[in-house]
């Protein structure tokens, strides 16, 4: 398994998001939408730059994220960066101090 500290800076539709993670739909996405549900509903407020939010990711594509952002980070955020972590608890570590964003 790969996984990824993303940055990205909210599209000011974040409110048009949680309704898509509410709804179902994006969980229901194959073959990633579960792990990108869990992702964004636990996305934090980046307490360096609040103008962006930061959360983990679990991905296998080349390059990262392509088919969540087709399907939906494109949408939502520009300015998607991506840096790779150890494991899970080693990212979410890294970020948990901060603010959730989709409360």
């Amino acid at each position: 398994m790969t996984f990824y500290l993303v940055k990205a800076k909210p599209k000011n539709k974040l409110s048009e998001l949680r309704k898509e993670l509410d709804s179902g739909k994006i969980i229901n996405m194959k073959p990633f939408g579960k792990a990108l549900q869990k992702s964004l509903e636990n996305a934090r407020i980046d307490g360096n730059n609040p103008d962006y939010v930061i959360w983990i990711e679990e991905d296998y594509c080349s390059p990262p994220l392509a088919m969540e952002r087709e399907s939906v980070l494109d949408r939502y955020f520009d300015d998607i960066s991506v840096e790779r972590v150890n494991t899970e608890q080693d990212g979410w570590s890294k970020i948990m101090d901060n603010q959730k964003t989709l409360d």
